[in-house]
């Protein structure tokens, strides 16, 4: 096996351990998934916290029809609702709710508490971390704001 199949390898089995322990912890305390997170997350980041689902799809890396899907349960326990546009039925927005954004700062906690727990040291240093995020964001793998 190759050395970049090997390390790709890795990286899903790292990526898949990753999530496993943001959905145990957001899901065990705040009944959402890490995906439902990440969702929230971006919206709060958004203009308004509104976004176009077609634009919310594209910032997120997921089909339109993933955010669709995504989107379905956070609307049935009022984290986010639908909006329409005013002057294009066409155009549908999905917007953080009021209770979205209280219970998105308490996620928000729980999320950087399980991170810092997975990068302490001594597993990784504070330049192993940098390290890290320059050589994922050279993969492609950007934050949610882009960088």
């Amino acid at each position: 096996m190759s050395d970049a199949l090997d390390v790709t390898l890795r990286l899903v089995r790292a990526q898949a351990a990753l999530v496993r322990r943001f959905d145990s912890r957001l899901g065990g305390l705040h009944g959402v998934s890490l995906a439902d997170f990440t969702l929230l997350l971006r919206l709060s980041q958004a203009p308004g916290g509104r976004m176009r689902r077609v634009d919310l799809a594209e910032a997120l890396g997921v089909t339109a029809s993933g955010v669709t899907r995504g989107l379905a349960p956070l609307e049935r326990i009022g984290l986010v609702t639908r909006e329409a546009d005013a002057r294009d039925a066409r155009v549908a927005y999905a917007s953080l709710t009021g209770t979205g954004r209280r219970r998105l700062r308490e996620m928000l906690v729980t999320a950087e508490e399980t991170a810092a727990e997975l990068f302490a040291a001594p597993a990784l240093s504070a330049e192993d971390i940098t390290r890290l995020s320059s050589l994922l964001t050279r993969l492609g793998g950007t934050g949610l704001t882009g960088s």
